[in-house]
């Protein structure tokens, strides 16, 4: 573990009053996917380009948790284990309690996913997440590949209703996290600029709708992020979009302004709230984390 000596933007005090980044673990290739589990108090992440998956405790001790994992990215505790994103199997999968692993979709209608990239647990049970086309596209996150259904969605899926696409006006749409009150869904645009003009944004789209009908319209721009572009997101109590980028953290209020930053010394990737207020954060070859003063919504 080690203290970065760099200087925080918290005019708001979203920062605890001796916040410092502290680098936790290190050694990989692209950190992603951040998981804090209380049960046993560590944090699970992938390095992706290591396929692999790790975890590291508070006192900063890291350890292999798997191995030849397929290239998984983000994941959350859902359905009685770890649900996560297979780049490789181009699925999202549940690793059990027992460690096994099973694919819960990995097709829209008769086409394969793209690589599963980001993903979310809404209240009525059922799992949003993003399909944008790297691990089919990019060396190291997956396997070669073709775009199936010509698109990259975000797609809702449960047992009960199968998979059904929820956003389909984005070029990639990246990370996700819902509003405090589930009414907003928040996406990450990570096209480049040959893509799309709608470059280092984050839309928030309405929820409409209820169950299998649920759609997130009315898409707009809820805000730009310097510094490169957004990747995972997090929101906390207080409805603040907490997005990472390629100099740091940015703290965004409901409004679309940016109210606090953290600077990371390395391209981060994603974010996810612990316990106690800290934010840990992945980022390219390691994992940091800062303490704030707020909780996860």
């Amino acid at each position: 573990m080690t203290s970065i000596s760099a200087a925080l933007h918290d005019p708001t005090g979203l920062l605890a009053p001796d916040a410092v980044v502290e680098r936790m673990a290190s050694g990989c290739g692209w950190s992603e996917g951040p998981l804090w589990m209380p049960e046993t108090r560590v944090l699970r992440w992938s390095d992706i380009h290591g396929n692999r998956i790790l975890e590291v405790d508070e006192a900063g001790i890291a350890r292999v948790h798997r191995e030849d994992v397929e290239f998984t990215n983000a994941r959350i505790a859902a359905l009685g284990g770890v649900v996560q994103c297979s780049h490789g199997r181009r699925a999202v999968e549940l690793e059990h309690a027992d460690g096994r692993i099973e694919v819960l979709v990995d097709r829209f209608g008769e086409h394969r996913l793209n690589s599963p990239n980001d993903l979310v647990q809404h209240p009525d049970g059922s799992i949003w997440f993003t399909d944008p086309p790297y691990g089919i596209e990019q060396p190291k996150e997956g396997h070669p590949g073709e775009r199936e259904y010509g698109g990259c969605f975000v797609f809702r899926w449960s047992e009960e209703d199968g998979i059904d696409p929820v956003v389909t006006d984005m070029a990639k749409p990246n990370g996700l996290a819902f509003s405090p009150d589930r009414t907003t869904l928040y996406v990450t645009e990570s096209a480049g600029v040959e893509d799309t003009a709608e470059v280092a944004t984050i839309r928030a789209y309405r929820i409409e709708g209820e169950g299998a009908a649920s759609r997130a319209v009315d898409g707009r721009r809820f805000a730009t992020i310097s510094g490169g572009t957004p990747d995972g997101i997090a929101v906390d109590v207080a409805g603040r979009v907490w997005s990472s980028s390629g100099d740091g953290v940015h703290v965004v209020s409901p409004d679309g302004e940016r109210v606090a930053f953290v600077p990371v010394p390395e391209t981060v990737s994603n974010v996810t709230f612990g316990d106690d207020g800290w934010l840990w954060m992945t980022a390219t070859t390691s994992v940091y984390r800062v303490r704030t003063t707020t909780r996860p919504a």
